[in-house]
Order: structure tokens, then C-alpha cells, then sequence
């Protein structure tokens, strides 16, 4: 099961971070999480919002290069140990972690989401709920 996640080509300066949020806004696009990994020039802003498909075009028309790349994101307990059993279990079948992310939920159950980008995002998911962690789907997080 994969969730999919818009990543955003933004140069770094002031005020591109408006331009996206007040994108998204406007399009009454919920952004549920986010990461922006950067240089001194530009960064890749990954989000993963409540509807995939109008925050694209939103951004789109905002004049943003976007891409669409599928992510793994896994629901967890938040407990000491739970991501070093998730993360050692990939690591235990060789599968690379490209990049990871988390965020946690505001719900009494208070969970725990980590955002994998893995190549393999089919056997990693089987690995992953063979061994009973959860995954979540679009529309979930």
C-alpha cells in the first residue's frame, strides 16, 4: 500500500514558501505532512496533502515543478523502539531506505506516521505487514 506524495522544485528565497502554502490554501488543499531538504540555492518540498491530485494542479497553476512519487508510510505506536523494529525489519531484508520523514497524530491513540521513499515499495510493504505493522492509504493520514 503506498500514499502519494507531491514533491515541489523551490528556490530558496523569501517568500516561495508563501507562493506554495497560499497555493494550497486556496485550493482548500489540507497539507497533512511535510519535509523540505535544501541547498544554498533550492530544496525539494515533499508533502503529502488530503487530495493529491488538486494540490498538483493548484501548484501547477501556481507556475511550481511538481512530481508525484509513491511512499510507504507506516503507523506505528508512539513508543520508544517502535521505528528501530521497522526500520531494522528492511534493513534485515536489504531493502535501502531512500529518505525517511515523521509526523505524529493529534488523535487520543496518538500514532506515530513514518514516511518511507523506497524503490521497491511492493516488497517492502509485504515485509512490513508480515510482520503486522500497519500501513496507511491515501485518505487515512
Amino acid at each position: 500500500m503506498t500514499v502519494r506524495q507531491i514533491s515541489v522544485f523551490i528556490e530558496n528565497k523569501p517568500g516561495n514558501m508563501v507562493k506554495i502554502t497560499d497555493a494550497l490554501g486556496n485550493a482548500g488543499v489540507d497539507i497533512r505532512a511535510m519535509s523540505l531538504a535544501d541547498t544554498q540555492d533550492f530544496g525539494i518540498l515533499r508533502l503529502i496533502v488530503d487530495d493529491t491530485d488538486r494540490a498538483k494542479k493548484a501548484l501547477k497553476d501556481a507556475g511550481c515543478i511538481t512530481s508525484i512519487t509513491d511512499v510507504i508510510v507506516a503507523e506505528l505506536p508512539d513508543v520508544p523502539g517502535a521505528m528501530t523494529k521497522t526500520v531494522r525489519l528492511l534493513a534485515e531484508h536489504g531493502i535501502n531506505i531512500e529518505y525517511i520523514y515523521a509526523f505524529i497524530s493529534q488523535e487520543k491513540n496518538k500514532k506515530a506516521y513514518i514516511v518511507f521513499r523506497i524503490k521497491d515499495t511492493e516488497n517492502a510493504s509485504k515485509v512490513l505487514t508480515d510482520e503486522g505493522i500497519v500501513l496507511a492509504g491515501e485518505g487515512v493520514i
